[in-house]
């Protein structure tokens, strides 16, 4: 008898639907999976074979063929366990006729027939919700994920009786239900993520009003920046207080960023949507693949990990040259595409990058009290090159504070302050680039700053000379435009004017030493 499971296989950061088409057929005793399956998927024979018999079913000693369709992409991992088996089943009529093709089945078996978590099951939600299935049975630990996904009945299953169950009609809780349920919780939880970012304020910060306004300006338009200063500046305090001020992530963009955590496995089995923009700092010692992503199929990186949110880079001069310089395409295009033998993964990748170096190799307090020489520093800076440079729109120097001014009483200002100025210069940019893919000045093309960045005659003779003086690149020139249209917006200003220019070509200060 032949019967069908739809499953889902992991393609980048999106889910491709599968056709689970299970023979049972007189002959001798066999068990075959085909249609480009990994080792994890040839390995379900035994755990679905064995999870069967120990929930109380009859295994068919029959000949057992499967093929996962279509056929041209691998597919990897043990979320077909669940589907398999049920195949299995609805062959041998456990499970009622004509049930199995409404739904979508994830799931891993343990040998007891309880069924594990899995990763990426919002974005097999979202494929179904694509493809009108209108049910979707995954496991217990993967109840909130799926029912966070609107018009796709998520229907948890702890074991594979459960499961039957459910197939068959005898579940006793609505899908509706559950997903109210559970929408409650996330919603609550989401509320405490919230509430300890709010613990990183700009309040803490003394003195550096320099790099604060840098910050600030960064965070309206959505600008990349680097810290140089020597040790105990501030540079990683200030970096770590930046999400403090963002604008939070609109209802697609936790959609989007939650989907990406879902298929890296990162995302928790109970707090539902992430409402906290990410931060990532990887160690200085992490590969180019682990940076970017890789593997076979290719699997996320830390720069899509951080995908509408923050990438830090501490002490940025110590990671490998090839690991900065793979940094250059996904900061320009914001987007990564990994190709391996046989699959193509194309990840996202729309990052802040915020980054942080000491002036010096040894990380020397102050230039006066250096022991490198000069061609030592400009030697270690010079590992960031000119190109990855070019991408990075503020450039922002740190002097180490004297203890009189660690020492103030004075009144920052908090996060709060700065958010609010931030929201009102986003709030500007949506409203320009209505009903273009575009978020913020920084994702700007050559030709939309040619139309949003007209200047008068005063702040072009300025950007001419400051190109003359610094060599800046087209690509720095439309970097400092950019940069000047945040600046206004934050002013709330219509059109360019010097001043904006000119505090735009301050934050260009390592252009300078890099033509020295």
């Amino acid at each position: 008898m032949l019967a069908r499971v739809f499953s889902a296989a992991l393609v980048g950061v999106e889910a491709a639907l599968v056709s689970v088409e299970v023979d049972v057929a007189p002959g001798l005793p066999s068990f075959q999976i085909v249609g480009l399956p990994d080792s994890a998927v040839r390995e379900s024979r035994e755990r679905v074979r064995t999870a069967i018999r120990n929930a109380g079913f009859a295994f068919p000693s029959d000949r057992i063929t499967v093929n996962l369709s279509p056929a041209t992409f691998r597919k990897t991992g043990p979320a077909f366990d669940l589907p398999i088996a049920l195949g299995i089943l609805a062959a041998t009529g456990c499970v009622r006729d004509g049930r199995t093709p409404e739904i979508a089945v994830v799931g891993e078996l343990a040998l007891d027939g309880s069924i594990q978590p899995v990763r990426g099951v919002l974005a097999v939600a979202l494929a179904c919700r694509r493809r009108r299935i209108a049910r979707l049975v995954v496991p217990a630990g993967n109840e909130a994920e799926a029912a966070l996904v609107d018009d796709v009945g998520a229907m948890a299953a702890p074991t594979l009786t459960d499961a039957v169950a459910t197939l068959n009609g005898e579940a006793t809780e609505s899908p509706a239900a559950a997903a109210a349920r559970l929408l409650a919780t996330a919603s609550l939880l989401g509320g405490a993520t919230a509430a300890a970012q709010e613990e990183l304020d700009f309040a803490d910060v003394r003195g550096q009003a320099h790099a604060k306004r840098a910050l600030e300006i960064a965070a309206a338009g959505g600008h990349n920046v680097l810290f140089v200063g020597p040790p105990g500046a501030g540079k990683t305090m200030l970096a770590r207080r930046l999400p403090a001020i963002l604008p939070p992530l609109s209802a697609d963009e936790m959609i989007e960023v939650s989907t990406i955590w879902s298929v890296a496995g990162l995302l928790s089995a109970s707090a539902g949507l992430m409402r906290a923009r990410p931060f990532r700092a990887p160690h200085h010692t992490i590969s180019a693949s682990g940076l970017i992503g890789g593997g076979n199929p290719p699997r996320p990186g830390e720069i899509t990990l951080a995908h509408r949110g923050i990438l830090f880079m501490d002490e940025i001069p110590e990671f490998a040259v090839n690991v900065l310089e793979s940094l250059r395409q996904p900061l320009e295009d914001g987007h990564i595409s990994i190709a391996r033998l046989g699959s193509v993964g194309h990840f996202p990748a729309r990052i802040q990058l915020v980054a942080a170096a000491n002036p010096c190799r040894r990380g020397c307090a102050a230039l006066d009290r250096c022991r490198c020489t000069p061609a030592e520093r400009q030697r270690y800076l010079g590992k960031i090159s000119r190109p990855l440079l070019d991408r990075i729109d503020l450039h922002v120097d740190l002097p180490a504070l004297p203890p009189e001014e660690l020492r103030t009483d004075g009144v920052e200002e908090t996060s709060g302050v700065l958010r609010e100025r931030v929201v009102a210069a986003r709030a500007r940019q949506a409203g320009r680039f209505a009903g273009l893919r575009i978020r913020t000045n920084a994702e700007m093309t050559h030709r939309q700053v040619r139309r949003h960045c007209l200047l008068p005659p005063d702040a072009e003779r300025v950007l001419v000379a400051a190109i003359t003086r610094l060599g800046l690149s087209a690509r720095g020139h439309d970097r400092v435009l950019k940069v000047a249209r945040t600046i206004a917006d934050l002013a709330g200003d219509d059109r360019l004017t010097v001043e904006h220019v000119a505090e735009a070509i301050q934050y260009r200060g390592l252009d300078r030493s890099s033509r020295a």
